[in-house]
């Protein structure tokens, strides 16, 4: 399991902390530690998006993902499409994947295992890497499986965070130009002689039929007084 020092900072809420890549980043850090004879990780989400956030420990691994993500073939897409680990315990005398077993070597890569965590419509994975063959059998249950979970739900949380605060921000416009619509709707109000409701609809097809904001043409009936707009807004009342 992940020690409290770490529970503590990956619990932290900030613009930096609730970034996808950071999450990543520290997760494939950890995991790669707390695994013996693990030479690196890598790790990516997927959350229904054509983006893909992913982090790995040393520049050689993001080669070995992105021939995978390329191809469709590798541990990596098998594990997404089983739902369940998928390990080669040694490259050598694999016969899948071609591609990615000749980067792998390549690179002195002998044996890998890759876990897919899916946690609310989001799915990370957690590839582990050894220079030597048979070694990460036991990586599924250890402390890397602990730490993918744990940064799962995290990226869970701040996908929950950021919508709310896309929402917040969204009301907070509302908020703040509804006192200028409504100073609008009075203006059109008294100069069309009409009611509220009227009003609001003028307004409303005026930022449809001319793809404004409806707080820009309230603002501009507002800045006008209604002055020289009576036949316009007229026209736009039948």
């Amino acid at each position: 399991m992940p020690d409290t020092q770490d529970t503590g900072r990956w619990g932290a809420e900030s613009a930096e902390s609730t970034l996808p890549g950071r999450r990543l980043s520290e997760l494939v850090e950890q995991a790669a530690r707390c695994t013996a004879d693990c030479c690196g990780a890598s790790s990516s989400v997927i959350e229904g998006s054509p983006e893909r956030p992913a982090a790995v420990t040393h520049p050689d691994l993001a080669a070995l993902v992105a021939v995978q993500m390329r191809s469709g073939e590798g541990p990596i897409p098998a594990a997404l499409e089983r739902g369940a680990p998928v390990d080669s315990t040694d490259l050598l005398r694999e016969e899948r994947w071609p591609q990615y077993r000749a980067l792998a070597l390549d690179s002195g890569v002998r044996s890998s295992v890759t876990l897919p965590i899916r946690r609310a419509g989001l799915t990370v994975t957690l590839s582990l890497y050894s220079f030597r063959p048979g070694t990460l059998e036991d990586a599924p249950r250890g402390p890397a499986r602990a730490l993918g979970d744990f940064a799962a739900e995290c990226l869970v949380r701040d996908q929950s965070y950021r919508a709310a605060l896309t929402e917040l921000d969204q009301l907070g416009a509302a908020l703040r130009s509804r006192p200028v619509v409504d100073q609008a709707c009075g203006i059109i109000m008294h100069v069309l002689g009409c009611d509220a409701d009227a009003a609001f609809g003028i307004l409303r097809r005026i930022s449809q039929t001319t793809n404004r904001k409806l707080v820009d043409v309230a603002s501009a009936v507002v800045e006008r007084r209604g002055r020289g707009l009576e036949g316009d807004l007229a026209a736009l009342l039948n």
